[in-house]
């Protein structure tokens, strides 16, 4: 770890020592254990909850759980959190921490695809947190805002956190004709800024987040 990240991580709240099992286990046990949001990313997500107190909360892509429990610690106990995981072989490890935390009850886990799931929970949701098949993320953008003819999921005020926006870099980078990952990261990245309906923010951290506001 580089000194910097080390200061960071150092001054920075500590890690929920069940959080802390999870990244272990994620390492151990699931390949691309990078994907997970990790400490700092994580304790920013529940902090952004505690601040923006939302209700209902859609995360797209559950990975092995970090993020959806992070933001389930700073979810008031009336809130619901729905996490969307396209890959039914994470269940059993991402169902199995959420039993065990106390913030477990707050959180509903799908298994599937995000674009099939959501539209179908009757929620409009206050928070989003996006972090799924990033050659979906345009598709997830249109989904949330009624784009593709169905009902908006998302109200004035809501907002929207979308991972992984810079993409190791690569969005400033010639792109290879069959990127799809990048293509797609750069197509929603220009829809959020051209859109009049909202008013974004990218920021570096990890990987990048653009964070999103429905005026």
């Amino acid at each position: 770890m580089e000194p910097l990240e080390q200061y960071i991580r150092d001054l920075s709240s500590p890690e929920d020592k069940l959080l802390y099992e999870l990244d272990r286990e994620t390492n151990l046990r699931v390949v691309q254990p990078r994907m997970i949001s990790g400490h700092i990313q994580g304790k920013l997500l529940e902090l952004l909850v505690r601040m923006l107190r939302p209700k209902r909360i859609l995360e797209i892509g559950t990975f092995t759980g970090y993020s959806a429990l992070c933001m389930a610690a700073g979810l008031e106990d009336d809130g619901i959190l729905h996490t969307c995981e396209v890959e039914d072989e994470l269940e059993p490890l991402a169902q199995s921490f959420f039993d065990r935390s106390s913030h477990g009850r707050k959180i509903r886990l799908h298994i599937g695809s995000a674009l099939d799931i959501a539209p179908l929970l009757g929620e409009i949701f206050d928070l989003v947190f996006i972090d799924g098949d990033k050659r979906e993320y345009p598709d997830y953008y249109r989904m949330l805002m009624g784009d593709n003819g169905g009902k908006p999921l998302l109200r004035s005020g809501s907002v929207m956190i979308a991972d992984n926006i810079l993409w190791y870099g690569k969005v400033v980078q010639p792109v290879a004709h069959n990127d799809r990952h990048t293509q797609a990261l750069l197509e929603f990245n220009r829809t959020v800024r051209e859109d009049a309906r909202v008013e974004n923010v990218i920021l570096p951290i990890r990987d990048g987040l653009n964070i999103i506001r429905v005026k």
